[in-house]
């Protein structure tokens, strides 16, 4: 009894000192809960919560899942876990537990936007719409979600809401920095370059070091085939974040377009060093030592790729090339056969994937859900 009552106190002790941001004294006192009872799944999910905060994502994972085991019934841990794998970047993974906690609780609006991102950065647009849509009522103000669910009816071909959508983020935006980029943003993927260049220069003019503007006004300049202006503006988003991958990515598309090979290599293996997790700068990377006879280097490239987007004909094709250079008939020719199903599957999707024509929208991956 006297154990439990301790157990309880230091219980009640995180609790106050989690909320109070005091990290390290609610981590001991969880801990000391564990020792005390080793089945206490809240407790689990607090120090879960903690590595959360301290961005220690793999720990987190650990810690939810342990968490749920012990408490199935908690649906707060699996909102949890779908965040988690949201800020990873793992956003399939995250789709599976945050539409179990729609099924079980509809009204969390925090559970159906993040879900709603998940199938937008998944390209399954029309579950992106179907998702986010039900929110308008309450969200119609936020010009963040406007711009959201702007590109899923875009994507999904839904012309009558995004025209609707777009005309509520014209209505509800005001005159500042923020709102002529995600105007600016929202043209862009609208494919409307010209409208989007002028916002996004009617942003910079309010607020030149507002974050994410000049590389939007980058993929921009990158689009009306501008690259002179796109590397200068990448160049002075590095300046404002120098943590952006995206900014390296797009340099070293950049360079590779004007065969300035070694500064192409530098900024692809820049934006890997800052994001792992980029299928796309992989590929790039090994069209470009496939250019330059490295088979073995191209061949390293592509397969990191392949294991990050195993559904991607470009990659299965850049694959197939990069075996037969290697003089691995047999298998290249599958790769190729692999890619050329692929492509005749769904032609127009993998056109869009991995390729140049792609709109980065980092805006979205970085904001708060």
């Amino acid at each position: 009894m006297h154990s439990r009552a301790n157990a309880q106190a230091a219980f009640a002790k995180g609790q106050a000192a989690l909320q109070s941001g005091d990290l390290d004294s609610a981590d001991r006192n969880f801990r000391a809960v564990i020792a005390a009872d080793p089945r206490a799944g809240a407790a689990y999910a607090n120090l879960g919560v903690i590595a959360m905060r301290r961005k220690q994502w793999e720990r987190a994972l650990n810690l939810f899942e342990k968490a749920e085991k012990l408490e199935p019934s908690m649906s707060g841990i699996r909102l949890n876990i779908g965040l988690v794998q949201y800020r990873r970047g793992n956003y399939a993974e995250a789709i599976a537990p945050l539409s179990t906690v729609m099924r079980e609780q509809p009204d969390s609006r925090q559970a159906r936007y993040l879900l709603g991102l998940c199938d937008l950065f998944t390209e399954h647009y029309a579950h992106a719409v179907a998702t986010l849509e039900p929110l308008w009522p309450e969200m119609s103000s936020d010009v963040m979600y406007l711009y959201v669910l702007d590109i899923a009816a875009h994507n999904s071909g839904q012309k009558t809401l995004d025209e609707k959508t777009l005309d509520r983020l014209l209505e509800v935006g005001s005159d500042t920095a923020q709102f002529h980029l995600i105007l600016g943003k929202a043209y862009l993927n609208r494919g409307e370059t010209d409208k989007a260049i002028q916002e996004l220069e009617r942003a910079i003019a309010a607020n030149a070091n507002l974050a994410l503007v000049h590389f939007s006004l980058g993929a921009a300049m990158m689009r009306a085939s501008d690259d002179k202006r796109a590397e200068a503006e990448f160049r002075k988003d590095i300046a404002i974040e120098p943590d952006l991958s995206d900014n390296y990515e797009q340099l070293g598309v950049i360079c590779a377009r004007q065969q300035r090979d070694d500064e192409a290599e530098g900024f692809f293996r820049e934006a890997l060093r800052r994001d792992p997790k980029r299928p796309a700068a992989l590929v790039s990377l090994a069209k470009l030592y496939l250019q330059e006879q490295k088979y073995k280097e191209a061949m390293t490239a592509v397969d990191a790729a392949l294991q990050l987007a195993p559904n991607s004909q470009s990659v299965h094709f850049l694959r197939g090339q990069a075996l037969a250079r290697l003089d691995r008939q047999k298998e290249a020719r599958a790769e190729l056969a692999t890619a050329q199903q692929m492509m005749n599957a769904d032609l127009e999707k993998h056109r869009k994937t991995l390729g140049d024509d792609r709109v980065p929208n980092p805006e979205l991956t970085q904001q708060e859900p």
